[in-house]
């Protein structure tokens, strides 16, 4: 197949989450035979920090505005298998609108941020990246998030046939490595700063370091303000390109997931983190969100903390026994939650459309 994707990024991984996903399916697409066409604005904050600069069997268009790549993206969309507009995209509007008028087989919207989408649309404001006829209009609509949000979805914005397809990780790239001493930590946090995930990592990760002064505590991630509550054992290293990733968790007895409040909410919405960790042998204790089991399941291939007590609890199990937990969660992960399983989900959902349409 050829796919179209119009995307927030896939070049810069700095201050977002989508990029290295996208990194891992585009791989797995592209082990299958499949060719991506990545349109990606070029704007300054990403340009400042790219990674990467090309896309394996495919082609990164960076663009600076709309108007100059508009005719390239009509030529693409000519003989496209799937065109495919996501959240955040910065030209959701009209590449929605050229996707729609296109010849394209089949015509996709991913929702990756499905929770923040219907909060501010129950809000009264209505995300750019949206098209202003909703999503009916499309043949599929995709969502980070399952569960509720996908009848949402349908309610809302008028989406005709709405399949989740989760988060994933590239085993190739996340797997486990060798500590590293800036990294090593009793309970670490990767994740860029939220505000609404802030009260969770005050129960979770600041109060613990707070009771246990013995303990090493390291947050990797950007944008932390100058007034975050530090503490004397709570160590930072700021942004982590993904190629480090797998050594930040390495290196960590424990990590912690904390899900961003929205997502929370409306439950079903496992962060790549979450997934990232597991892959690379380390034990997770994450907040609890509806849907967590069907991922992993608690006790057994995480551990699942409400409160303070039960993050000190989880520090002071067996370095045994937090190894079992660990083990149980990458052979879930490599089973499940691969790019590579995703692109056969990717792919059963197409199917799906095709025999509601008619076939391709």
């Amino acid at each position: 197949m050829k796919i179209v994707i119009f995307g927030l990024t896939i070049s810069s991984s700095w201050g977002n989450g989508h990029a290295t996903l996208w990194r891992g399916l585009v791989k797995a697409l592209a082990h299958r035979g499949h060719r991506v066409v990545f349109f990606e604005r070029d704007v300054p904050y990403y340009a400042e920090h790219r990674d990467v600069w090309e896309i394996p069997r495919g082609e990164l268009v960076l663009y600076p505005d709309w108007d100059s790549v508009a005719k390239q993206v009509e030529r693409h969309l000519s003989d496209a298998d799937v065109a495919m507009v996501t959240s955040y995209c910065p030209d959701g509007v009209a590449a929605s609108d050229l996707v729609l008028g296109s010849k394209a087989h089949r015509k996709v919207f991913y929702d990756l941020d499905t929770p923040v989408t219907l909060a501010r649309l129950r809000a009264g404001e209505r995300p750019s990246y949206l098209p202003k006829g909703g999503l009916g209009g499309f043949d599929l609509v995709l969502s980070y998030t399952g569960g509720q949000a996908l009848t949402e979805l349908r309610e809302r914005l008028g989406a005709r046939m709405t399949l989740p397809l989760y988060g994933w990780v590239d085993p190739e790239v996340h797997k486990p490595t060798a500590p590293v001493e800036t990294y090593m930590a009793d309970l670490s946090y990767l994740g860029t700063y939220a505000e609404d995930r802030q009260e969770t990592l005050e129960r979770l990760f600041l109060e613990p370091a707070r009771r246990l002064p013995r303990r090493r505590f390291v947050i990797g991630g950007a944008k932390y303000p100058h007034d975050f509550p530090w503490t004397p054992n709570l160590f930072f290293v700021r942004h982590l390109p993904p190629a480090e990733h797998p050594a930040f968790f390495s290196s960590s007895k424990l990590t912690l997931n904390a899900t961003r409040g929205a997502m929370k909410r409306m439950g079903w919405c496992p962060s790549g983190r979450l997934f990232e960790a597991a892959a690379c042998g380390t034990p997770v204790v994450s907040d609890d969100f509806e849907g967590l089991g069907a991922f992993f399941e608690p006790g057994r291939e995480i551990l699942v903390a409400r409160d303070t007590d039960d993050v000190t609890t989880a520090l002071a199990l067996p370095r045994g026994q937090l190894d079992q937990i660990a083990h149980r969660a990458r052979e879930r992960t490599l089973a499940e939650h691969t790019a590579d399983r995703r692109v056969t989900d990717l792919r059963g959902a197409l199917d799906a459309v095709g025999k509601r349409v008619g076939g391709m």
